[in-house]
């Protein structure tokens, strides 16, 4: 690297007038022969000075356009150049403000697209585009949301600490030499928090809201949404952020006529109690919580750590003489990448930030399968792949129906009828158009699942790891990624009598299932409420206390 910028400053300086070339070999002829050095010609006569003058002060500029082109180039090549590199991931990821609020998390996507649950929300590719259509105007909008990045969870944290501790004591006594993707262990130290938000994930709700009020900007010129949230700290701090974030664009967009909010927005927050009934947080289904279904999702991913992690562990406890990690510990040692990514000790600047360490201790085809093991927790755990997964999001999507049809909440399975029932609480008002929910990474499936929005994805394999186009576009980090964000819109179309329904999840288009889709992934609004019967019986709400 240092030859390399060695060379590029002497490539500058043989631009500079005065200054020879380095090694300088003349321009051959044809014939083989070198071409003679021009040599200056004199002044001719007193009355071209002024010419003369011209011509230096244009080979002046033009000497400095040339200096800072190349200046330019040599640092687009370096940029190149380390962008290139293969396997280096400790690379800065330079981030934009632009860029992370419309496309999310864009830092080494071969690698941090693919940590499951813990990816940071990225835009996911859509074969339907996400922008309204032509003729088309935006009507209603329910936004439910992923909190932002944050520290592990309390019990996670403590076994992570554990590992940390457990490696780099070992390595400490390591008598081999630990150079390459280990060498970082010579001198890491693990710091982390428990539960709260990272900086990461304040970015991440900020840009949220942001983001959200320009593309609805029709809508929040005008009004302000009704936001909705547990009582948890991750959760309130991610709704209070996305406010931020929200009404920084309000302020910057000069349509704006709505009312001034500077007293707060309307907001309700939701305890997290199995004695409170929670459509953003489960906890009420007893078969569900500590049942017979209690355990689907681990009982899948046990299946297929068994062909996955036997060669990462039997690499590792070979590289590191002494650590001899299980199974378990190596899933943990792979989640330390993604949880040290988005919890950074230092960040130089608000955007920029470098992949973990142990992220490159993995390869991209282990990452894949790690994805594929999170998407059976969670396939196997919340979704359809478990008997009562959906029935946990059913109070939510008949709360949707009731926002969607302006219409009372009719519900008997984890809606709380008091709030539900008072307009203050939960309006469904045809004023109130644009609503924000803040929930959890395993009701968001739950909620997809009991609204069919997952039943193109047939059951996993638990042997064998099946690709994106296999699992029609369902993985956890695209469907549940830190930051995530599903929008379910109502929108007039000309031409058409009815409203229609569409329904986004990262920015990619969902197409509706079973109430007459059309090429743009929408149905009619009463089609699509007709078709909703599972969470209008109640789901399976009635085996949840036997």
């Amino acid at each position: 690297m240092t030859s390399f910028f060695r060379d590029a400053v002497a490539t500058v300086a043989s631009y500079i007038p005065g200054r020879s070339r380095p090694d300088y070999e003349p321009i051959l002829t044809e014939d083989g022969d070198a071409e003679p050095t021009q040599q200056p010609v004199a002044a001719e006569e007193e009355e071209d000075a002024p010419s003369t003058a011209r011509k230096r002060a244009a080979t002046i500029i033009l000497t400095i356009a040339i200096i800072c082109l190349t200046f330019l180039l040599i640092i687009a090549a370096a940029f190149g150049w380390a962008r290139s590199r293969p396997g280096d991931h400790t690379l800065p990821c330079v981030r934009t403000i632009a860029g992370e609020i419309n496309n999310g998390y864009q830092c080494h996507p071969e690698i941090s697209h693919h940590w499951g649950q813990y990816s940071p929300y990225f835009t996911v590719p859509s074969e339907i585009s996400a922008d309204t259509p032509t003729s088309c105007e935006i009507t209603f909008v329910q936004m439910l949301a992923r909190h932002g990045a944050r520290y592990p969870t309390f019990t996670k944290a403590i076994l992570y600490k554990k590992l940390a501790g457990h490696i780099l004591t070992t390595v400490g006594n390591f008598e081999g030499k630990l150079e390459g993707k280990y060498e970082f262990l010579k001198s890491y130290k693990w710091r982390s928090g428990a539960d709260k938000l990272t900086i990461v994930g304040i970015q991440q709700l900020t840009n949220m809201g942001y983001k959200h009020y320009q593309r609805y900007q029709s809508l929040a010129k005008d009004t302000i949404p009704f936001i909705r949230s547990t009582d948890q700290d991750r959760m309130m701090a991610s709704a209070l952020w996305w406010i931020e974030g929200f009404e920084i664009a309000r302020r910057e967009d000069p349509e704006h006529t709505g009312p001034d909010y500077d007293e707060g927005y309307p907001a309700l927050l939701i305890p997290e109690d199995p004695e409170f009934n929670n459509t953003l947080s489960h906890d009420l289904c007893t078969s569900f919580e500590s049942g017979p279904f209690s355990h689907g999702g681990l009982d899948a991913q046990s299946v297929f750590a068994l062909t996955f992690v036997p060669p990462i562990q039997a690499r590792i406890n070979e590289d590191l003489k002494g650590v001899n990690l299980t199974s378990r510990e190596i899933i943990y040692l792979m989640d330390l990448c993604p949880f040290d990514t988005v919890a950074p000790n230092h960040v130089p600047s608000q955007y920029e930030a470098p992949l973990s360490p142990f992220c490159h201790i993995f390869t991209r085809s282990e990452w894949l399968s790690y994805e594929y093991y999170q998407s059976l927790g969670k396939f196997y755990g919340f979704a359809q792949g478990n008997p009562m997964g959906p029935t946990q999001g059913v109070g939510f999507a008949n709360e949707l129906i009731a926002r969607l049809t302006n219409s009372p909440v009719v519900d008997h399975t984890s809606t709380n009828s008091t709030l539900d029932g008072s307009h203050k609480t939960f309006p469904i008002d045809k004023n109130t158009t644009m609503f924000a929910d803040f929930s959890h990474d395993n009701d968001m499936m739950a909620i997809y699942a009991a609204l069919g929005l997952l039943n193109a994805t047939e059951a996993l394999d638990k042997e064998n790891l099946q690709t994106i186009d296999e699992t029609n576009g369902y993985s956890t980090s695209r469907m549940v990624p830190f930051g995530a964000r599903a929008y379910f819109e109502k929108m007039k179309c000309g031409g058409q009598d009815e409203e229609l329904v569409r329904v986004l999840i990262n920015d990619r288009v969902i197409p509706l299932q079973n109430c007459g889709v059309d090429s743009l992934g929408r149905c009619k609004l009463g089609a699509f409420v007709d078709s909703l019967t599972f969470p209008q019986h109640d789901g399976h709400w009635d085996q949840c206390f036997e």
